[in-house]
Order: C-alpha cells, then sequence, then structure tokens
C-alpha cells in the first residue's frame, strides 16, 4: 500500500465506519426490546413482523431516492440528511404508545437510514483506486457488526437502569454528533485542502470527467450490470434482516437467552461479523494485487463465502448452544464478506456518476425482498408456535438462508458472464 504524504482516504473510511455503526445500532434496538415490547403493547409474532415490514418499505423508498440524490446533490449533503432524519425517527420511537405508532416511527427510521450504504459506496468510488475499494468498503461496512455487537452491551444495561424509551432516545442522539464531524471534515477528494497532490494522482487512477451528467434509472436498468446486483441483493439481504431482527428471539425462544442483560452469545455472533467484512473486502483485493482479473477475484471471492453460509442448515441437528452459536458466527461473517464484495461490483461494473444510483436501486430490490421475508417468517413461526414447535419454523427458515447465496451467485454470473463494465 502506497506511503504518501497523506494517506486522508483512511479517515474518511473511518468516518464511514462510524455512520454505519450508528445506522445498525439504531435499527438493532428494536430486536433486542422485542420481548419487554412484546408483554408491554401484546404483540404476536405476525405484528412483529409487520413492524419490520413498515421499516423495510420505507427503506426501499429510501435506498432508491437517496441513491437518486446522491448522485445528484453530493454524498456531503446527501448522507448529512439521512443521519439527520434516520436520528430524529429512532429518539421519536421513545413517543410510540402501540402496534401503529411503532410502525409509523420504524417506517421513518427506514426512510432515513436508506442514505447510509448509496453515501458510503459513492465515498468509497470518489476517495479509493479499484484495487482498494472492496477493503475499504470491508472496512466502513463492518459497523453493521459492530452496532450489532454495541446494542447487545448497551441496550439491556438502559432497558435495566432507565427503561425502554430511554434506550431509543439514547442511541438515537449519537448520530447528531456524528453530523458535526461529517460536516466539518468531509469533502470530496479535488476539493479537499489536506489531500496531498501524490495521494489525490492515487486515488484518481481513472478520474471522472468533469461535468458528466447522471445517468437516469431508465438506461440503467437497461444493462444487465443493473440486473446482477439488482439479483444479488434480492436473494441475501432478507437473510441479513432476518439474522438482525429474528436472532435475538431465536436463542431467547429456543436456549432460554436472557434479553434484558447484556449477551454473550450475540457479542460473539456479529463480533464474527466483523471480521468477515473486513477480511471478505481484502481477499478480492489480494486475488487482484496477484494478476488476477476482477471477474476472477469478485467471483471467486463470492463463492467461496456462499459456500461458508451452508451449514446454517445444520442447526435443526444441534443440541448445544455453542455448536449453534459457532454455525450462526460462520453464516454471518460470511454474509458480511459476501456484502463487501457484492457493493464493490457497482464501481467495477459503473462510473462513478452512477454508482449511487445503482446502489439505490440494488438497496431498494433487497429492502423489498426483505419487507416481503418477513410474512414468511412471522406467519412460520405463529403456525409452529401455535403447534408448540416453534423450532420446526426457524429450521424451515434457516434451510432457505442456507441456499440463497449460490442462488444468487449463479444469477450474477449468468448476467455478467465477465464483469465487463457497462457501456455509459
Amino acid at each position: 500500500m502506497p506511503n504518501f504524504p497523506t494517506s486522508y482516504r483512511w479517515q474518511i473510511t473511518a468516518l464511514l465506519f462510524v455512520a454505519t455503526t450508528i445506522n445498525y445500532l439504531d435499527r438493532q434496538v428494536i430486536s433486542l426490546l422485542k420481548p419487554t415490547l412484546e408483554q408491554v403493547f401484546n404483540w404476536t409474532e405476525t405484528d412483529y413482523s409487520h413492524i419490520v415490514m413498515a421499516f423495510q418499505g420505507a427503506y426501499a423508498v429510501s435506498f432508491i431516492t437517496f441513491g437518486w440524490s446522491i448522485d445528484r446533490i453530493g454524498a456531503k449533503l446527501g448522507y448529512s440528511i439521512s443521519v439527520f432524519l434516520w436520528s430524529l425517527a429512532a429518539m421519536l420511537h421513545a413517543a410510540a404508545t402501540g402496534t401503529f405508532s411503532f410502525g409509523v416511527f420504524r417506517a421513518m427510521l427506514g426512510l432515513g437510514e436508506g442514505g447510509n450504504f448509496p453515501a458510503s459506496i459513492k465515498t468509497v468510488t470518489e476517495w479509493f483506486p479499484q484495487k482498494e475499494r472492496a477493503f475499504a468498503t470491508g472496512i466502513f461496512n463492518s459497523g453493521t457488526n459492530i452496532g450489532a455487537v454495541v446494542a447487545p452491551l448497551l441496550v439491556p444495561w438502559i432497558l435495566g437502569h432507565y427503561g425502554w424509551q430511554a434506550a431509543f432516545l439514547a442511541t438515537g442522539a449519537i448520530g447528531f454528533i456524528w453530523l458535526f464531524f461529517w460536516w466539518h471534515y468531509y469533502e470530496s477528494p479535488t476539493r479537499h485542502k489536506k489531500i496531498s497532490p501524490e495521494e489525490l494522482a492515487y486515488v484518481n487512477e481513472a478520474p471522472q470527467a468533469a461535468g458528466e451528467a447522471p445517468l437516469k434509472w431508465v438506461d440503467l436498468l437497461k444493462r444487465r450490470q443493473t440486473w446482477a446486483f439488482i439479483t444479488g441483493k434480492l436473494f441475501t439481504d432478507p437473510v441479513w434482516w432476518f439474522f438482525l431482527f429474528w436472532l435475538p428471539s431465536f436463542l431467547a425462544s429456543t436456549f432460554k437467552l436472557d434479553l434484558t442483560k447484556p449477551s454473550l452469545p450475540l457479542i460473539i455472533i456479529y463480533s464474527s461479523a466483523t471480521l468477515g467484512s473486513v477480511g471478505g473486502g481484502y481477499l478480492s483485493g489480494y486475488f487482484l494485487r496477484r494478476g488476477w482479473t476482477a471477474n476472477w477475484s469478485r467471483k471467486t471471492a463470492m463463492f467461496v463465502f456462499a459456500l461458508c453460509i451452508v451449514p446454517v442448515m445444520a442447526i435443526q441437528f444441534a443440541t448445544s448452544l455453542w455448536i449453534v452459536i459457532g454455525l450462526l458466527s460462520l453464516a454471518v461473517a460470511a454474509h458480511q464478506a459476501w456484502s463487501a464484495n457484492l457493493f464493490t461490483l457497482v464501481s467495477d461494473l459503473f462510473p462513478r456518476k452512477a454508482v449511487s444510483s445503482v446502489v439505490g436501486i440494488g438497496g431498494m430490490a433487497g429492502s423489498l425482498g426483505g419487507m416481503l421475508f418477513p410474512l414468511l417468517v412471522g406467519s412460520l413461526l405463529d403456525t409452529y408456535k401455535a403447534l408448540g414447535n416453534i423450532a420446526t419454523g426457524y429450521n424451515i427458515l434457516f434451510v432457505l438462508c442456507g441456499t440463497a447465496y449460490l442462488v444468487a451467485l449463479l444469477c450474477i454470473h449468468l448476467l455478467v458472464p465477465a464483469l465487463k463494465p457497462a457501456d455509459c
């Protein structure tokens, strides 16, 4: 890795990492409070799935809206609007009085949170050359896991001392602190005063021509490369949402995990995802540095990670909590490694002027899948809970999770056999 008078791009990555951590901390709070809120508001699994769907539907709209707007107004302003909206919505959860109001505030949260990844991928594309983008993406994307690790430590403590309303208020307020640093320290590379000429030249190995207008959605949807990213997100994002929103209650119902206290099993699971995110980005970059093509580098890495998720299907045969923790840890680590490479495909296949728009379109597809999947989850779990065998419902879901990534990779390969960049 070159050593320049400045390496400001890594400080930018740190800002993205912290924002992504806050993003997932805010959305993870409700899954940890679920047993408490079920008692307070008499929720069924179906009620909870509807609240998750409210978030996912709004998140889908937000993804494509921010994807479109960030390519036009830039990452600095677009990200600021996104963080302000989701932080405000997170705090408003404390005012909820029932299922409907929780659904409203979850929708508001989703409308803000959808800007995180279009802004982050846009920033990485502007600040990093191709050979470093997957690693940089893996670093900031690992914030999704750190947020999920911090939540089981912080939320139960706040719940026990101050109540569930305080958990939403405290976590939501953190985003406003981040906004100050983002607005003060961030600028695009060509306008940033702290970047050295050497680092700027390195970052702009393939500089964007000035004045290029962002592409229209209809033009992007005509390209197979866009549909490759859409397919990857559609099949695999719902799995991550399931891991995020239902794993705590799965462990509570199956292994009597106490979610009112800091949870070591959840911390282990989501910590492993951090290793997967950074390692996944590093692996394909390692292949590129050895002279492999982007096609072989990305797809080989994604195939390895897809295989690592298959063992999650064996949870139905496990009788020990720690075996289950091991299988889940491998699965969530592999998902995040897969995700780091999937996001990087966009910068491999599209020019900078289209990156946020494509991420927004694919993110919307993933969110729509994440909105529909809870219908199946809620229905299955309520059905088998009524039969006194909720574990069977979870077993079916884990089988679906274990096969999703291989199907997604096959579709990506059929759509873009050689990862040829789109003609834009």
